[in-house]
């Protein structure tokens, strides 16, 4: 029977064999209440930096791959929490999907010597990333909500 659920799971685009119906029965968003704005290029990038510095707003960064592991954890654990959602609100959320890692993809990661996802970055109000606050890998719900708030009170916010 499980094989039969396995199966009819795969079927319907399921990836997880501890869920395999949930293709069926609807998936909620990964990043429930979070509303990334994707950025494809450094020109994408610069555009929405401003518009958030202009606003005198915070920006995060999330540099993310569908082949990463790690990214895919933050957005199933870690972006769906009400601590996490709670930090970041108010806060301009870009996401730089690299999946395809072409030239765009390449120039807005050498831009910040960044190897690869998941990296994310933080821009203070003057639209300046604030490099000590940088997340390198996956962090736990607890562990993102503090460093955002942390990143928040540094910020002046």
């Amino acid at each position: 029977l499980y094989g039969v659920l396995l199966l009819v799971g795969a079927a319907s685009g399921g990836s997880n064999p501890f869920r395999p119906l949930q293709g069926l029965i609807g998936e909620q968003s990964q990043t429930q209440g979070l509303q990334f704005t994707y950025v494809k290029s450094n020109s994408d990038l610069d555009r929405e930096l401003a518009a958030a510095a202009s606003n005198g707003q915070l920006a995060m960064l999330d540099f993310y791959a569908d082949w990463c592991v790690d990214c895919k954890k933050m957005e199933r654990y870690t972006f769906v929490e009400p601590a996490v959602i709670a930090s970041l609100e108010g806060m301009v959320l870009l996401k730089a999907d690299v999946t395809a890692n072409d030239d765009p993809d390449k120039k807005l990661l050498q831009r910040f010597g960044i190897f690869g996802p998941p990296t994310i970055a933080f821009f203070g109000p003057d639209g300046r990333e604030v490099r000590a606050f940088r997340q390198v890998g996956f962090a736990s719900a607890e562990e993102f909500s503090a460093h955002v708030d942390r990143f928040v009170e540094q910020a002046g916010q």
